[in-house]
């Protein structure tokens, strides 16, 4: 990050430095859409493929898989391209498996083309935030990522909303058609605004494996991988919660999908702001509040004036985003890049953790609303592991004074 890039302030007017924010943001908003779309239309992939909810929470959970899978290879593979270059590419791949989706024939080949679509996930977003990062002063670049993190909590509010409303009135698959032509717009955005660096300082694939390989950055990639398994766990059935507890039209379902949206929003703008203010510790913060949203989630969700407020609630977890986004590039000194786009194959790994012990709780006859209560536990373990990375933290600070 010490290194001076185009991308650098120093190099760039405000003007340009927007316009590259704007770009790399609607690719957050694709990803965003694309991968949370599904969820407001699950009964809807159920009844046309003929499956039940807990199997499209296995689609959701193979979108997931395929982020971690290739979150870190094309980290590693892509680190001797261009960011650019590979940025473009990433979202290029992200645009085929979404057009793919909209044609999937079945369960299990949507299962594979869902995969395909989530393996460029976790490298485009770990890339577009050491551009970020790069292009803001040392004590702002959390605020920097939760910019271009906007993307993804504007998807929420308003790319998925609009997907799903799309969906039910044709059909899913229309939702993902759009979410490839967004991916296509931002590959000629960022072809556009985002200058080539040629004199980008190459990362040699091998020193970043070896960089990476600290407790450090292990437990703050447990700690999303875990602590953040509630919020998909209580969102992936969302939609047959509000059909079957609190008793709602279909028609709700945009609506709670906007209500979490804004949620997402404000735990975004929160998450990069607490970050700066007190650096590792919000994390622990952000876990208590987490827990607590879960713990009340059950109760709230058979009401209709107490569950979006519930809703809007789980959104703002997404705090936790930006916070172990900026923690990982502060401790992974030398693997940034890998770091950066393993913190996203983390919060999958809760992506696919979170549906997979929802469904297990659903199947077994304890009801939609146990997806709270099993939420709230993840995200107490994931504050038991804050608590573990804080003291190696604090051994690591003694070494070195």
């Amino acid at each position: 990050m010490s290194q001076v890039s185009p991308e650098s302030p120093s190099r760039l007017s405000t003007r340009a430095i927007i316009l590259i924010e704007l770009a790399l943001a609607l690719g957050g908003f694709a990803i965003g859409t694309g991968e949370f779309s599904i969820m407001g239309l699950m009964p809807n992939v159920a009844q046309d493929l003929s499956i039940t909810e807990p199997q499209v929470g296995n689609v959701i959970s193979a979108y997931a898989l395929g982020v971690v899978v290739g979150a870190p290879i094309l980290a590693i593979v892509g680190s001797r391209l261009l960011r650019k270059h590979l940025l473009l590419l990433l979202m290029g791949i992200f645009a085929v498996g979404n057009f793919a989706s909209a044609f999937a024939p079945d369960y299990h080949s949507l299962m594979i083309v869902r995969f395909f679509a989530g393996l460029p996930h976790g490298a485009y977003f770990g890339v577009a935030m050491l551009v970020a990062a790069s292009m803001a002063p040392p004590h702002k670049r959390a605020k920097a990522v939760s910019r271009v993190l906007m993307g993804l909590t504007i998807a929420i509010l308003v790319g998925n909303p609009i997907a799903t409303w799309l969906g039910q009135v044709l059909s899913w698959r229309y939702a993902f058609a759009l979410v490839g032509l967004i991916a296509l717009m931002t590959v000629i955005m960022v072809a556009i605004f985002m200058p080539l660096d040629k004199q980008q300082a190459r990362s040699n694939p091998l020193s970043e494996m070896r960089a990476f390989n600290r407790p450090q950055v292990w437990l703050a990639l447990a700690i999303g991988s875990v602590g953040f398994a509630g919020m998909f766990c209580v969102f992936s059935y969302m939609a047959p919660t509000l059909l079957e507890v609190t008793h709602l039209s279909a028609n709700w379902i945009p609506f709670a999908l906007a209500a979490f949206g804004l949620g997402g929003i404000v735990g975004n703008i929160a998450g990069g702001w607490l970050f700066d203010k007190l650096q590792f510790k919000a994390v622990a913060w952000l876990l208590l509040w987490s827990a607590l949203v879960l713990m009340l989630f059950p109760f709230a969700a058979h009401s209709v004036w107490t569950v979006f407020p519930a809703v809007f609630a789980v959104g703002t977890m997404v705090s936790l985003s930006p916070a172990l986004q900026t923690h990982l590039m502060d401790v992974a000194h030398g693997a940034q890049t890998l770091a950066a786009a393993s913190n996203h194959a983390a919060f999958n790994i809760a992506n696919a953790l979170g549906p997979w012990l929802g469904g297990l709780a659903i199947s077994a006859g304890y009801g939609w609303t146990s997806t709270g209560y099993i939420g709230a536990a993840t995200a107490l373990a994931g504050l038991l592991i804050f608590f573990w990375a804080w003291k190696v933290e604090k051994d690591v600070a003694q070494a070195k004074a």
